[in-house]
């Protein structure tokens, strides 16, 4: 038996321990997140996650354990999917919060919510395409710096500066537009 065959046969092997149906469960909501921070419209995220699950899927055989982490693997994954979709449609998403469905307790809260949620989605859209993608990473998906460096081949420190000022910027434009 050839390197190359015994190599992919226990790529294949490792690829076979993931428990499929737990790690839907665990990495869906995150996945879906992540596209909803980089994207405007609930249904084109739905498709994106959906095409994520299936590249996956696919190329299940491909996933070396050894190499990196389950999640590393898969957001890669998802990143490559968001290109994709960013160059077909040519053109820049503005990025919106995800929307939590609750049960509002009056009218006006939810006037309230909705105009916080336009005010974040307009300050988070004059945001650069990187700062965009590591809000995504960070709070639509939910990893941590370690994770998206190794995503974005930053160091955890940049990813963590980066975010901090990102984080301050957004902090001060509410705070001017507030102040209004």
């Amino acid at each position: 038996m050839s390197t190359r065959t015994r190599v992919l046969k226990g790529a294949y092997a490792l690829a076979e321990e993931i428990d499929w149906e737990a790690a839907y469960k665990e990495y869906l909501p995150r996945v879906y997140n992540f596209f909803r921070y980089r994207v405007d419209d609930r249904t084109l995220a739905e498709e994106l996650t959906a095409a994520t699950f299936e590249k996956a899927w696919r190329g299940r055989a491909r996933f070396r354990q050894d190499l990196s982490a389950f999640s590393t693997w898969l957001f890669t994954i998802a990143r490559n999917v968001a290109t994709d979709q960013f160059r077909k449609r040519r053109r820049d998403i503005p990025l919106e919060s995800v929307r939590e469905q609750a049960d509002p307790v009056s009218l006006e809260e939810t006037v309230q919510r909705k105009h916080d949620i336009a005010r974040l989605s307009a300050l988070l859209s004059q945001l650069t395409l990187r700062e965009r993608e590591l809000v995504a990473f960070k709070y639509g998906a939910g990893l941590n710096n370690r994770e998206i460096a190794r995503l974005t081949h930053l160091s955890a420190s940049s990813v963590g500066i980066i975010l901090y000022r990102v984080v301050e910027k957004l902090r001060i434009q509410l705070e001017v537009n507030h102040e209004r």
